[in-house]
């Protein structure tokens, strides 16, 4: 049904020299899923997204345009190469995500995702509530010049058949490496609050990198299942552009949505793991909530957030008081902000105005990028980036924490902790353990056996 469609327009358009365009076109999938049909694909680029809560799950192949490049995100290169969205095609989104640090030199396991990459999918499962379609989406008339090689792509598509899924077990890891370990730790966590008590920088976030090794590949699409299964009320993303390597994350953390030029963003920043029981679990939220060294960091980040978006904005709402994001196994310090877009700003202008937050960064912006680039000891590649969408009148972008990346028979989790006046290396470095947790327990783990850096 889908060949037929794309037949049909491709032919139609054939010796065409208008202006491009992008067409999409739509069939009804039946009860097919998502990350099933995505892991019966042998095409690359492979994408996956689950908005929090939204509903709607995209499984992704194929590339109809992708727009691409190893420097920032400028405003102009984002815009020129994203004008096609706006002849307002419904359903149409490029999916991808930018670097944590242009600026910060590329690691080699990270060349396959460069400076930024956005990809508008040749195919796509879509997952609507209790609708799910098949979509295409085609360049006219560029690609009616090229229509033979279209349709093999989708002649080359696959149904999902006996292909792995949840509950579908994982490897066990046989090897662990920290980035830095415990010792470099403590002297990263030194230096940031020596560089406090110098003046000149209020909090930053420090990152470690830890490296599971496995005697066989990770299947990034089975990691995925069992990830989103542990993990609801979470943005879930699987990015791979190629075979061999996969971001996967399952993020908390809006950085924005905009519906129009109504625009919404988040303060996150303050964390508490779950308790064993009810009482327990009540103590641990009222220790967040009363934790004036929390309530500090936290409201780093809001200020952050209403003072970069305030200069976008003719009107914004933000919330004063931080109240509780209660998530599967932790829970942290929000306050949501809400306001409406001047009618000339962008979302590459947003992304620009708010990455990076204090809450994967640091207070002032610019002094904590320069002390995590003198302080870690890894590229952070994706990580703590901005990973999301553009479509024509909306789009929407959460924070690529609890994430790590998948090449072949390793596992590279990534994970940071707000430092501030107060914090210390061992309470740190115990909540990124607790912050891994989601991955960890999915390979049946016990994040608690490398609490102290054993």
């Amino acid at each position: 049904m889908l060949a037929e469609a794309m037949s049909r327009a491709l032919e139609h358009d054939a010796g065409s020299t208008g202006e491009s365009r992008i067409l999409r076109l739509e069939v009804p999938a039946g009860d097919l899923d998502p990350l099933r049909w995505l892991g019966a694909q042998a095409v690359r680029p492979r994408s996956f997204w689950e908005g929090r809560e939204d509903g709607i799950a995209v499984a992704a192949v194929g590339a109809a345009d992708v727009v691409e490049s190893d420097g920032p995100a400028d405003d102009a290169s984002l815009r020129d190469r994203l004008a096609l969205l706006r002849s307002r095609v419904a359903g149409a989104r490029y999916y991808g995500g930018l670097r944590f640090d242009p600026g910060a030199h590329p690691g080699e396991e990270w060349g396959q995702f460069g400076g930024y990459r956005f990809v508008l999918p040749r195919f796509e499962l879509c997952r609507r509530g209790d609708e799910t379609v098949l979509a295409c989406n085609l360049i006219l008339p560029r690609d009616a010049d090229k229509a033979r090689e279209v349709l093999e792509e989708v002649e080359g598509l696959s149904l999902p058949g006996d292909v792995p899924g949840h509950g579908d077990s994982l490897p066990i890891p046989v090897s662990r490496a920290d980035k830095p370990d415990l010792e470099g730790w403590r002297e990263n966590v030194g230096s940031a609050l020596a560089a406090f008590a110098a003046g000149g920088m209020d909090k930053v976030v420090l990152a470690r990198r830890v490296e599971f090794g496995f005697e066989e590949e990770i299947d990034a699409v089975v990691l995925m299942h069992n990830l989103r299964a542990a993990t609801p009320d979470c943005f879930h993303f699987l990015v791979e552009p190629e075979e061999g390597a996969a971001f996967v994350g399952a993020s908390p953390e809006r950085l924005f949505r905009r519906e129009g030029r109504e625009i919404s963003s988040e303060a996150v920043a303050g964390t508490r793991p779950r308790g064993a029981s009810a009482a327990g679990d009540a103590e641990l939220r009222d220790e967040l909530l009363g934790s004036a060294k929390d309530q500090a960091e936290h409201s780093f980040v809001r200020i952050s957030i209403r003072k970069s978006l305030g200069a976008l904005c003719g009107d914004l709402e933000v919330e004063d008081k931080a109240s509780e994001m209660k998530l599967a196994r932790g829970r942290h310090l929000v306050s949501r902000i809400r306001g409406t877009l001047g009618e000339s700003v962008t979302d590459a202008e947003v992304l620009a105005a708010l990455h990076p937050t204090p809450a994967v960064g640091g207070y002032p912006k610019d002094r904590a990028l320069e002390e995590i680039r003198a302080l870690e000891p890894f590229d952070r590649g994706w990580y703590a980036g901005p990973v999301g969408w553009f479509g024509s009148g909306d789009a929407e972008f959460a924070v690529g924490i609890r994430s790590g990346l998948v090449r072949g028979g390793t596992l590279a989790l990534y994970s940071g902790a707000g430092i501030v006046v107060g914090s210390t290396p061992e309470g740190e470095w115990a909540e990124i353990e607790q912050k891994i947790s989601d991955f960890t327990k999915v390979f049946g783990l016990d994040p608690e056996e490398h609490d102290t850096g054993s």
